[in-house]
């Protein structure tokens, strides 16, 4: 049997959907019942017998820092994913962050130990790839630092630590550190925001940019992956790496929209920084805008996708079928 973790997120749910195609036996873990639905509205989007394959699941409700409840999980488990996490930007969440990213990853590595689990695929961010040198590509080999390193990328780089600690101790682990990951069905959380956005038709558009790719390759490196003999291996998750302008104008395209025309300046967002600093603390609302984010703006990163593909003959897909597809979902349920 396999088991997810992060099972109704973005990543999580394509890969039940995947896995449960390939008539493999699947447990996912879930927190909140309320995002189960989101599950079985993913596998409508691809699949007729979407329903059949959603009650397939054995879904196990389970915290990541709970160890009775893990235990339980990974009964009669022999290969697991590792795909859940907690995303904020915010750096007052920067301690739930570690104990969710982190600790909650520690406990996963340990009972993967434990339960003699044959292989982990852990699902970590291009965030925690060493910056690169000015014009040159970034690669899995990049030398960490983690200064101006947003409070997410910092707690994913602690969870991969232990990772590795877990390859040290015996257990067999793969890695992936996807960029901005796009698909359907999410479109309050985290890239799925990307379409919200997109959808309002905001002249103004942020510098810099960043690596993409489909949640569908995300979810085809992972399987290859697990169904190889490699381990002990991270690879980077990029298909292209655009401008924050080049993918605006592409989802606008497809949802119809005018794309951004004027670039923010840098004293636009230091002035947005501050509103949202206030806003936030009146609000309680998560910021949405650090310094970190805009330093990352000023510094675009670019991303090197050789290794899959030399190692695995991986090719990856185009964006655009994906973003069409995606925008068309976007636009039926969000008439």
């Amino acid at each position: 049997m396999v088991l997810v973790t992060g099972g109704t997120g973005l990543v999580g749910a394509h890969l039940l959907l995947h896995l449960l195609q390939k008539g493999i036996r699947v447990r996912a873990i879930y927190r909140q019942e309320s995002k189960l639905n989101r599950v079985q509205n993913v596998f409508g989007y691809y699949a007729k017998n979407a329903s059949s394959l959603f009650e397939a699941i054995d879904w196990v409700k389970a915290d990541l820092n709970d160890i009775p409840e893990l235990q339980h999980a990974f009964q009669d488990v022999d290969y697991v994913y590792h795909a859940a996490a907690l995303i904020s930007f915010d750096p007052r969440d920067y301690k739930k962050l570690l104990k969710i990213n982190a600790e909650g990853t520690a406990n996963i590595v340990n009972l993967c130990i434990s339960n003699n689990i044959k292989k982990l695929c852990y699902v970590s961010t291009i965030g925690t790839i060493g910056k690169s040198v000015t014009n040159t590509l970034a690669t899995e080999d990049n030398e960490w630092n983690d200064q101006n390193v947003n409070v997410y990328a910092l707690s994913k780089y602690e969870a991969e630590m232990e990772v590795w600690r877990g390859s040290q101790e015996g257990l067999s682990v793969v890695m992936v550190n996807p960029g901005v990951i796009l698909g359907p069905g999410f479109w309050d959380t985290g890239s799925g925001a990307l379409f919200t956005t997109a959808n309002k038709g905001y002249s103004f558009y942020p510098p810099g940019g960043t690596g993409f790719i489909t949640v569908d390759d995300v979810v085809k490196m992972m399987t290859l992956l697990m169904d190889s003999q490699i381990e002990n291996e991270r690879f980077i998750a990029v298909a292209e790496n655009l401008s924050f302008q080049e993918i605006l104008n592409r989802l606008t395209r497809a949802l119809d929209q005018p794309g951004p025309s004027k670039k923010l300046k840098y004293w636009q967002l230091e002035i947005g920084r501050i509103g949202d600093s206030i806003w936030s603390a009146l609000t309680g609302n998560p910021r949405r805008i650090t310094k970190n984010s805009i330093h990352s703006m000023k510094h675009r990163d670019l991303y090197e996708n050789q290794k899959i593909q030399e190692i695995l003959g991986f090719e990856f897909e185009s964006l655009e079928p994906t973003i069409t597809f995606s925008c068309r979902l976007f636009l039926e349920e969000n008439p």
